[in-house]
């Protein structure tokens, strides 16, 4: 995390809140931290793994990433933070892994990622209305 010297904490709910300061913007969820969909600098230095065009729907609407639905991965270990893309590099959501890389490449089957942040959600339109 860069130091930042004006940092704005919104309130979203119970367990979430936005942290907002200069170009950043990052969720924490229940104490998880996660990268805001909409702040390209941070979204590019994590993993990602690129869904088909099938599993779009599903992810936007806060489904978990399932195996059959990735097509490719980037390496990263189990209980990582993973951003999901479909295949024009279009972020669509932020998750936490539920396996590592290895273990996801030869699986064919099973939830891959935990979508903890997804376009369209709570957090996505309670962002629409922070001055």
């Amino acid at each position: 995390m860069p130091k930042i010297r004006n940092l704005t904490i919104y309130h979203i709910d119970n367990d979430a809140q936005l942290l907002s300061g200069g170009d950043i913007k990052v969720l924490c969820i229940s104490g998880q931290y996660v990268p805001f969909l909409s702040c390209m600098s941070i979204l590019e230095r994590f993993p990602t793994v690129t869904v088909d065009d099938g599993a779009i729907r599903f992810v936007c609407n806060g489904a978990d990433v399932m195996r059959p639905g990735i097509m490719y991965n980037d390496a990263f270990e189990c209980n990582s933070i993973v951003c999901v893309t479909e295949s024009r590099k279009k972020y669509l959501a932020v998750g936490i892994s539920k396996m590592d890389s290895e273990s996801l490449t030869v699986a064919t089957r099973g939830a891959a990622l935990k979508n903890l942040h997804y376009i369209s959600d709570k957090y996505w339109e309670s962002c629409k209305l922070i001055p």
